[in-house]
């Protein structure tokens, strides 16, 4: 909230957040396909936070996590790196907001 009076719902950084997290989801998904993995659907999590610019103005910032199976880190690390290079909201905020990538596996 940036002030404004408390009320049900969801708000904005909530909203683009699980748009966000549907497109990484469907680029990861993507990725995994184009390189046959026999691997379980990895899923998404995304975070997006906001805070104060240089300007004085403000901007969003965003973690993602994919959580995999069934194959080493260091693969899974590349898989979320090429799906940020596929994904259309990746894509359409790179060098416009600030993005983390992580990669777990269980």
């Amino acid at each position: 909230e940036m002030g404004g009076k408390k009320a049900d719902g969801v708000n904005p950084e909530q909203l683009f957040a699980a748009g966000y997290a549907a497109c990484f989801g469907s680029a990861l998904q993507h990725v995994v396909r184009t390189k046959k993995l026999a691997i379980p659907v990895p899923t998404v999590k995304l975070t997006v936070g906001m805070g104060k610019n240089d300007t004085g103005g403000f901007a969003l910032a965003v973690n993602i996590l994919a959580t995999f199976k069934d194959i080493l880190l260091a693969e899974a690390e590349a898989l979320v790196q090429e799906a940020h290079q596929v994904c259309p909201y990746s894509n359409a905020t790179r060098g416009n907001i600030a993005v983390v990538l992580a990669a777990e596996v269980n």
